[in-house]
């Protein structure tokens, strides 16, 4: 565990302080449209800065539920039990300065690099796809370019995670560029995993047509193991695309 600017640390220390730490509100984050906090988070000498994002901020959506704190859990939840590692370790927090909400480690990384500046070295191809199998198991509906991170320590994160489950198919993401290819074998992994069982702390932060969602597209996936191409008659993108 390192002072609040670093990135060392294992994810069960991350974990801990994140779940029973002081909070101290630093700021809004800009460019938010629900209230999305930059924090402080304290326990015994040790600290990290974190972002929360608590129920009683989200604006009402016309097309998801509320609740989408939860949905940023269950994200990093299914990272971890499909061992995909791709979202920052992020816990439900119910005592918080504004009530419950989502908790989760915040990257440092270089905010000048997103998905487009990443896509140009090749180093990065493996953990890009990745990110857009997850994406594609989640059914991210807001992929944005800068929510794609490259940690401190070469790690890619993918952040902003609340806008996913939906168990309609509302796919809109900026990673359209692997059209076609194969799915990573890791996801297609993560796929069989959840059709064997949806990871049981999964349950109770996702509705149950949530939960059914997820497995017919870890199915579907299965079938049809390749990058879908956008559908142009829909909204395949999301705005800003950065």
């Amino acid at each position: 565990m390192t002072s609040a600017s670093g990135e060392a640390g294992d994810a069960s220390e991350w974990l801990a302080l994140l779940e029973g730490g002081d909070v101290e509100v630093e700021g809004r984050m800009p460019w938010s449209s629900n209230a999305t906090l930059l924090v402080t988070v304290r326990l015994a000498g040790r600290e990290t800065r974190a972002v929360y994002k608590p129920g009683a901020g989200e604006q009402p959506l016309w097309d998801f539920p509320d609740g989408l704190f939860r949905r940023e859990v269950a994200a990093y939840e299914l990272s971890v039990a499909t061992g995909l590692d791709v979202v920052p370790e992020t816990v439900l927090r119910a005592e918080a300065p504004y009530g419950v909400g989502s908790l989760q480690r915040f990257v440092d990384a270089d905010f000048s690099e997103h998905y487009f500046t990443l896509l140009d070295e090749a180093r990065h191809g493996e953990a890009l796809r990745r990110v857009a199998g997850f994406d594609l198991l989640v059914n991210n509906a807001d992929r944005k370019g800068g929510h794609v991170l490259l940690g401190s320590d070469g790690h890619i994160w993918g952040i902003d995670n609340g806008l996913c489950f939906h168990p309609a198919p509302k796919l809109r993401t900026v990673m359209w560029d692997f059209a076609g290819e194969e799915v990573p074998r890791a996801v297609l992994e993560a796929c069989e995993a959840v059709v064997r069982e949806v990871p049981p702390r999964l349950e109770p932060l996702l509705a149950s047509e949530e939960v059914d969602g997820l497995v017919r597209r870890a199915v579907d996936l299965l079938e049809t193991p390749r990058f879908p191409e956008p559908d142009l008659d829909g909204r395949p993108y999301p705005w800003p695309l950065v």
